[in-house]
């Protein structure tokens, strides 16, 4: 309305709309759908904060859809993995991270419970072949997402089951054989072709494959032990880590010494302790180069191990030396008879890194009468040594790609580590495998591969005001004296206490819906469209009326508004 004056000078009654007050401000606000700290410390890439929001309106099976879109294994991982999700959680600030494993374990439990369907792209079958070689996690889950777009999916393995070290590294204590029958059964029933006992340098060649598929996948594992001694001497007896684990796995056959010391730092270790312990031998020692979680450790240099495993072994009587190594083996003849330990400390070597330097005077004595290397593992270079070349393990870009071999890629254990995407885990594993297969999608599509980057979301963006402080879930865990080498020691949510714990999520760097933005700004320059959006973009701003005052992102709960100066 036209603004007028009348006689006493006084202004006619107008409208505000013709005060287009945008142009006083310096900044707006904009949405930014920032990555959630779960998000990006995932190694499987898991966006864990859009499956808690499909939790927290009541949609179990929708979020266990939108989980599998990335990871097809839940049920497993939910077990094994060490979940850097919750040591990255926000919610960790407040008071305690929410319990993202066990909420994750439930729903891919409920999925076999209800059976419920994965998911499937729309789209015509292409013609393109594909081989993966190795049925292990990365294998799974890069013959999962190339399924999902309609290749032609042939899943090589050189054991008459899937599973790879899930099925002969992981104690059932662990993770129980059903779940990974069920699991990986539901999973190859995608549409995968599984051919067992064909090996790699065996039954088939990398040649071969690479002339009949148009693009391979090696998922086969570091299966071959590094070579280990002291000085030079080597125990007649010596068993590794790894193969003594497997046998176990295999026959239930261990060796019964008086007292024991496990040389690593990995799951295999505390793996074989715990079960050796439990078979009756007196003294298991781990000895390893890395520390014990707590304020004395650098976060690099933790033990890389789940931390309630490592709890529960503590309980169990396994005894830990950390910051040490074997100095020297005592042996009479070639039996070992004790092992000297001497500290070891991360200090800079004046190249800007660190490496662990020994002291003399810290030498101490362990009386035992084995000792087991548990010190990792490279990959076997059968049918491999042209692509190795005298190397541990695989040479891969981000996407798996080797270099100067097209249409040839690589994951899991086999890889080298890269700094952005470590491996030895079984979810690392899996977002090897999707990472690869979105690689292979592009070079058969002609076009380059996309991988998810948004900002990460600092815990200092969020309001907590609108928080309430909530206590996480208890999950249960078998009694000491109930434990043997067959019960899972460690149990799940039930239902209700899996919803709840959803319940306690930020939600951050995605909009809540909570109406802050549109009800607290003073000049009603946030607008709300009609329907709703998971994403927050029923939220409009009109920047001809917002002054940018600020209000909206200050008062918004997750971080989903941020300022930014005007150009």
């Amino acid at each position: 309305m036209p603004i007028t004056m009348n006689r006493g000078a006084f202004a006619h009654a107008g409208s505000s709309l013709a005060f287009k007050t945008g142009t006083w401000r310096s900044a707006k606000p904009v949405h930014v759908h920032a990555t959630a700290p779960c998000h990006g410390a995932c190694p499987a890439g898991e966006d864990q904060q859009a499956w808690l929001a499909l939790l927290q309106e009541g949609k179990p099976q929708k979020a266990w859809e939108q989980l599998v879109t990335t990871n097809p294994l839940p049920a497993i991982t939910g077990r094994v993995c060490p979940h850097p999700c919750e040591s990255a959680c926000n919610r960790g600030h407040l008071d305690q991270p929410i319990a993202i494993h066990g909420i994750e374990r439930w729903l891919g439990d409920e999925a076999i419970r209800n059976n419920w369907s994965y998911p499937r792209r729309s789209g015509e079958i292409r013609a393109e072949r594909v081989a993966i070689v190795g049925a292990g996690p990365a294998g799974l889950s890069a013959a999962y997402h190339l399924t999902q777009r309609k290749y032609n999916v042939v899943l090589f393995d050189s054991l008459p089951e899937p599973g790879g070290l899930l099925r002969s590294a992981i104690p059932p204590t662990r993770l129980p054989r059903a779940v990974i029958d069920a699991e990986i059964g539901r999973l190859l029933r995608t549409g995968i072709e599984f051919r067992p006992r064909t090996a790699l340098g065996r039954d088939v060649t990398l040649d071969e494959l690479r002339s009949e598929f148009d693009a391979v996948f090696l998922g086969v594992g570091a299966g071959k032990s590094r070579h280990w001694d002291v000085d030079g001497a080597v125990p007649a007896d010596l068993h590794e880590g790894l193969a003594l684990l497997r046998e176990w796995l295999a026959v239930g056959a261990l060796p019964k010494p008086n007292a024991v010391v496990i040389h690593g730092g990995g799951n295999t270790a505390v793996d074989l302790a715990r079960v050796m312990r439990r078979a009756g031998i007196r003294d298991v020692h781990v000895v390893t180069a890395s520390g014990l979680p707590g304020p004395d450790t650098d976060a690099d240099d933790v033990l890389n191990v789940v931390p309630r495993e490592l709890e529960q072994a503590i309980e169990e009587g396994v005894q830990f030396h950390p910051h040490r190594t074997i100095n020297r083996l005592i042996m009479r003849g070639s039996k070992v008879v004790g092992v000297e330990m001497v500290r070891l400390k991360k200090l800079p070597d004046g190249s800007g890194r660190k490496s662990r330097v020994s002291f003399e005077g810290t030498e101490t004595v362990l009386h035992v009468d084995m000792v087991v290397p548990a010190i990792g593992e490279v990959v076997d270079a059968t049918g491999l040594e042209y692509i190795l070349r005298q190397r541990d393990f695989l040479p891969v870009d981000m996407f798996g790609r080797i270099e100067g071999q097209p249409g040839l890629f690589a994951g899991g254990d086999a890889r080298d580590r890269l700094k952005a995407y470590p491996n030895g885990t079984v979810s690392a594993a899996i977002g090897d495998g999707r990472r690869a297969a979105e690689a292979i999608d592009a070079l058969l599509s002609r076009r380059d591969p996309v991988e998810e980057n948004r900002p990460p979301l600092p815990y200092a963006s969020l309001n907590l005001s609108y928080y309430e402080s909530s206590p996480r879930i208890d999950l249960p865990t078998l009694p000491l004296e109930q434990r043997n080498d067959s019960a899972e020691i460690e149990g799940g949510p039930n239902s209700a206490q899996a919803m709840a714990e959803a319940q306690r999520c930020f939600s951050c760097g995605n909009c809540l819906a909570c109406d802050n933005c549109w009800t607290l700004c003073p000049d009603n320059a946030v607008l709300k469209t009609s329907e709703m959006a998971k994403d927050g973009s029923h939220y409009l701003f009109d920047y001809e009326y917002c002054k940018g005052c600020g209000l909206c992102a200050k008062e918004c709960p997750c971080g989903f508004i941020s300022m930014q100066a005007e150009e």
